[in-house]
């Protein structure tokens, strides 16, 4: 099932290509879709849908149920193969088409769903890599003023996850602040004839909470300071994925779906 994302940031039509600050007018439309899950050959897997807006996973002792995630992302642009890097290189490097320049307020879905929203055309090109910074909102940051007068409670997070660790409520918050490149494998191949299509970027909930042993813990002792603090965002910037999925169903083009 599909739905459509409800962006909260009036940057969302700010989408332009790096370099001219306006955006190709033709080309071939690639939009850009989120979905959580575990991918092929996960470790951990939803055990079942807890209701229409929460999804819950077991270990055999615990369970976690995740019911909303917020997640602020900035910069997300493909990159050619030619390009060698897109982040933080003045000038901007022709090649590196851009979504979004942010900072993005995302709503994860977290109803077996995906959520589109973001589009732009781009020329043809073999694009390797998608980027994006997972962003801390701050207020010394000239760039986040008009994010923070729509969305005040993120000062200071990136992300923002609510839910019920065994049955008690929870709210687990970050100020992760780090780039992330994901290769397109294969690559995305855009032609001169090219016809639409579409970039996930996935997010694997199933793996947020979970220790070396493969158990979940309390998502309470991984806030600021807290035992588990590091190990929760390393799991969460190695629970992405990214690739092409041109009929937007949260999986890959490659003939066979997910479990």
């Amino acid at each position: 099932m599909k739905k459509k994302m409800f962006i909260t940031t009036a940057a969302l039509l700010v989408l332009v290509a790096c370099g001219d600050g306006t955006g190709p007018t033709t080309g071939t439309q690639v939009s850009l879709t989120f979905v959580t899950g575990a991918s092929a050959g996960g470790a951990a897997a939803p055990s079942g849908f807890a209701g229409p807006m929460a999804v819950s996973f077991m270990d055999g002792t615990n369970t976690l149920e995740i019911t909303g995630v917020k997640i602020v992302l900035r910069e997300i642009e493909l990159e050619l193969v030619e390009v060698d890097e897109c982040d933080d290189v003045e000038p901007e490097p022709e090649g590196c088409e851009e979504f979004e320049v942010g900072p993005l307020l995302v709503d994860l879905p977290v109803d077996g769903s995906t959520s589109t929203e973001i589009e732009i055309m781009i020329p043809p090109g073999t694009y390797d890599e998608i980027e994006f910074e997972i962003h801390k909102v701050s207020s010394d940051d000239d760039e986040d003023a008009d994010f923070l007068l729509e969305n005040p409670t993120m000062e200071g997070k990136s992300i923002v996850v609510v839910g019920f660790y065994n049955g008690v409520g929870f709210t687990y918050e970050t100020d992760l602040n780090e780039d992330q490149e994901l290769d397109l494998v294969p690559n995305l191949v855009i032609d001169q004839e090219g016809v639409a299509t579409n970039v996930t970027i996935r997010f694997d909930l199933s793996t947020w909470f979970v220790d070396e042993s493969g158990n979940f813990f309390d998502p309470a002792t991984a806030l600021k300071g807290g035992p588990n603090e590091d190990l929760a965002e390393d799991n969460i910037e190695n629970s992405i994925e990214a690739f092409e999925d041109e009929d937007e169903d949260g999986h890959e083009d490659d003939g066979h779906d997910d479990p």
